[in-house]
Parts: structure tokens; C-alpha cells; sequence
């Protein structure tokens, strides 16, 4: 199993943002795989809608470095983790502009960028990007065009419904080939199907914590990837080429061996192969974030 962390991004992490680049070379030599942003524009102080299921909104969420910052930072801090977005809230930025800036990052990690989107699903946020958030799905499908044009093409032009790119030589093209690969966050049915008929791969969440006992995460891990890879082979590309990165999300209350376990039954029922682990509930500083991880890649590794 491969096994990655989140940047320092959130909450009290968030406060310290010159230690970004030293956590990601320290995580890296601890033997992390990966490394990952997040994308929070806000905390509503009356959310219309609460946090995974939730009415309410992580406090955590109340500090918020910017994604494309850290990734860069990370990328020229770092020479072998991967670096991954989970996830890039697509419709809130005009995908030229988002072309342009992963782009650049995959550039600075030598082609070590792994592209995550999704929609959110903050009605505020999408208020305070001046997006509508009815349009979102059908932004995210011109996005996806978009960024498969701008990294394929030359010229590149596309007219849509939402977005235009006017013909226009873009010579500067991803390290990666033919380009990063896209993973879609996605839990509706119609943004699973997405998912399975666009995207390299799919974004699962497994939360961990004593709030979550009654539930079995990885149980509905392995349904619904078999249900996404049906649709993937319905859609007549290969399920076994589409890949799936856990994000292993602990409450404040779970304990290393509790991540440790859930990553070994993700690898063990449900085949997965790569996880990353969200820190920023269990973590106050860049070193208590390291501690945590040398832990949890020590624990997971000896399962």
C-alpha cells in the first residue's frame, strides 16, 4: 500500500505556513508516497448545508491555505512523492486559468501531479465565487473538457455553454503524458457515473472515530468501487485501469491503530493500492503532523 499524508492546510496547521515546505520534505523522508491539498474557500457562520451529512462545519475550515500554493511550495521542496488534490472545487475557477496553474506544478514536480476534482458542496462558497451552484455539474463536464484540450491540443479552442477559450496557441504542455492523470470525487449517482465514463479514477472518503462506529466504511468501499467499475466497463473502458485513492479521514478521537486498520482492510477487501491520510483533526503543529506520520506509516507498514 501506498501511503500519503495531507499538507499542512487547516486549522491550526494553517498558521504556520512556513513549515509547508519543511513537512513535505521531512514526510517524504519519513517514507511517505504522497502528499495532499484540499480546496476551502470559507465557514459560513450559518451554513445552509453542514459538513458529510453533518449541520454543522468543522472548525478546522475556519483557516485555509490556499491549494495551489502548498502543491507548488511542495513540489520544489519534495523530488519523489506524489502530490494530489482531493479536491479541486473545478466550477468555482475558469478552467484556463486552472489549466494554467496545474500545469505549472506538474512542470515544478517533474510530473509527479495528480489532478483531483470535484464540485464541493458549500452553497456559500459557490455564493462568494459568484458561480452558480445549480450549474456545477455541467461547469465540471466543460472543465473536463477544457483541461484535456489545453493539454493535447495546439491551438487549443473550445466554445461551450459556460466557458469559452478562444483559439490560442498554448505551447507549454504537462511533464506528465499525455497528461496528469484525473480523479473525480463523486458519492451521487450521477456524479459517480461521471466519474466512471470521464476520470482516470475515483476519490473514496473512510471516516475513522468513534462517531462513525455504528457504520463500516470499507464495507461500502468495496460496493460502491464495484459499482463504479461496472459502469466503467458498461462505458467500454477497461475497470481494470481505473484506478481508486482512499482518503482515510480521522476524527479527533481515532488513534493510529484505528488508521492503520482501516488502511490494511482497504488493501486487503477492497484492493486498493494508494491511501492518503488527513491530518488536520489529530494535528496542532508541523511537528506533532510528522510524529503522526512517521506513526502511522511505521504501524500500517508492520500490519
Amino acid at each position: 500500500m501506498r501511503i500519503g499524508f495531507t499538507l499542512p492546510q487547516f486549522g491550526e496547521l494553517a498558521h504556520h505556513p512556513q513549515h509547508v515546505a519543511r513537512f513535505a520534505r521531512e514526510a517524504e523522508a519519513l517514507g511517505a508516497d504522497s502528499l495532499w491539498v484540499g480546496d476551502r474557500l470559507l465557514d459560513p457562520v450559518d451554513p445552509k448545508v453542514g459538513y458529510a451529512g453533518t449541520d454543522v462545519i468543522p472548525p478546522e475550515f475556519r483557516s485555509a491555505l490556499d491549494p495551489f500554493a502548498l502543491l507548488a511550495a511542495a513540489a520544489t521542496a519534495t523530488e519523489r512523492v506524489q502530490l494530489g488534490s482531493n479536491v479541486i472545487n473545478a466550477p468555482w475557477y475558469p478552467p484556463a486559468v486552472l489549466a494554467r496553474s496545474l500545469t505549472s506544478i506538474d512542470l515544478l514536480s517533474a510530473g509527479r501531479l495528480l489532478v483531483g476534482l470535484g464540485t464541493g458542496w458549500s452553497p456559500e462558497e459557490y455564493e462568494a465565487s459568484g458561480i452558480p451552484m445549480a450549474e456545477r455539474g455541467r461547469r465540471l463536464d466543460e472543465c473536463l473538457d477544457i483541461l484535456t484540450a489545453w493539454w493535447t491540443r495546439n491551438p487549443v479552442e473550445y466554445r461551450g455553454e459556460h466557458w469559452t477559450v478562444p483559439a490560442s496557441h498554448i505551447d507549454l504542455k504537462p511533464a506528465a503524458r499525455p497528461h496528469p492523470p484525473v480523479y473525480l470525487g463523486a458519492f451521487a449517482p450521477a456524479a459517480l457515473t461521471r466519474a466512471a465514463r470521464r476520470a482516470d479514477g475515483w476519490l473514496p472518503i473512510a471516516p475513522v472515530g468513534r462517531k462513525y462506529a455504528g457504520s463500516d466504511p470499507i464495507a461500502d468501499l468495496v460496493r460502491n468501487l464495484a459499482g463504479v467499475r461496472e459502469t466503467v466497463e458498461k462505458e467500454g473502458r477497461d475497470p481494470a485501469r481505473f484506478d481508486a485513492i482512499l482518503r482515510v479521514n480521522p476524527d479527533d478521537d481515532a488513534s493510529v491503530e484505528d488508521i492503520a486498520a482501516t488502511i490494511a482492510r482497504a488493501e486487503r477487501e477492497a484492493g486498493l493500492t494508494h491511501c492518503f491520510v488527513e491530518l488536520s483533526y489529530l494535528a496542532k503543529d508541523v511537528e506533532q503532523a510528522l510524529d503522526l506520520a512517521g506513526r502511522v506509516l511505521e504501524r500500517a507498514r508492520a500490519s
